[in-house]
């Protein structure tokens, strides 16, 4: 099927970067939330993330005005029945995504493909809870939207072969690359990544190494551009611990236990960036290691 409009459920960071690629690609994008301030500090981001675009040549200044007269908000989710893709990408919380869906049900097109942008939750199992298995399937950008490459497309046990084509077309037109997981816990990236800043998070509980001298020995001895605990904050801590979480429960492996000393963060409310405080606290000019 040919997707002409797009509804994304969360104006939060995922949410609003999601709406600035599909509204930059000429997609017609309803927003929603629950909370009209979180949608008007969207829409801001947005512009100045597109003008940022602009300044850099990235984009035209035409090409800006155009991206935010396709942007709708709504805080009603009804609405979003009307569109053509769905895309969910409200916090990664499996209840609070099943209702979603619930509520949304009743006023879908039969065409309507239903999507969600979580991390690590089974697509599956978020499928059987619809009237449309076959026409739903996980799509997972990464974290800022805008920048990066990637983009997951997850089949659950019932995605058609229309679907996953339709949703790989909207891939295609955005620019980005898609990359084709199996609907197991966590998918690729994050099967892979949340392991490893895990392990990190261990170097620094068993006192191996402190914040500093294990982000730096990554950067430089590794070649990766952000150390793992820096990166662990910039995602956010609760992001990580869940995702440990699901792991860990959907594999029944103890290589996933999430480490004492992330759980301790979050239990804190130290969730990295988005509160000031995590493995660097973030008050002052510039971050300072915790520990």
């Amino acid at each position: 099927m040919d997707v002409k409009s797009v509804g994304v459920i969360g104006a939060g960071q995922m949410g609003n970067g999601i709406a600035h690629v599909m509204a930059l690609a000429e997609y017609d994008v309803l927003l929603n939330d629950i909370s009209q301030d979180a949608l008007d500090d969207a829409i801001t981001t947005i512009e100045t993330n597109l003008v940022r675009q602009a300044s850099r040549g990235k984009i035209t200044d035409d090409a800006v005005k155009a991206a935010l007269g396709r942007i709708t908000t709504t805080m009603n989710l009804p609405d979003l029945g009307q569109t053509d893709l769905v895309i969910e990408a409200a916090t990664e919380r499996e209840t609070v995504k099943q209702a979603i869906f619930e509520d949304l049900l009743p006023h879908l097109q039969p065409h309507t493909i239903l999507t969600s942008n979580t991390s690590s939750i089974s697509i599956t199992r978020l499928a059987s809870r619809t009237d449309r298995p076959e026409r739903f399937m996980g799509f997972h950008f990464m974290n800022p939207v805008p920048i990066m490459q990637l983009v997951e497309l997850i089949r659950g046990i019932a995605t058609d072969e229309p679907t996953f084509n339709a949703c790989k077309a909207v891939v295609d037109r955005l620019g980005k690359t898609s990359a084709s997981a199996e609907d197991f816990p966590a998918f690729i990236v994050n099967r892979i990544l949340m392991p490893m800043i895990n392990e990190a998070v261990y170097t620094l509980y068993e006192g191996v190494g402190n914040v500093q001298s294990i982000d730096q020995s990554m950067k430089l001895g590794a070649n990766h551009p952000m150390g793992p605990l820096e990166l662990a904050d910039f995602i956010g801590l609760d992001t990580c611990l869940a995702i440990m979480n699901v792991l860990h429960d959907g594999l029944a492996d103890t290589k996933y236990r999430p480490c004492p000393l992330l759980t301790k963060y979050v239990e804190a409310g130290w969730l990295g960036r988005k509160t000031e405080r995590g493995f660097y606290d973030y008050r002052g000019e510039v971050p300072v290691p915790t520990r």
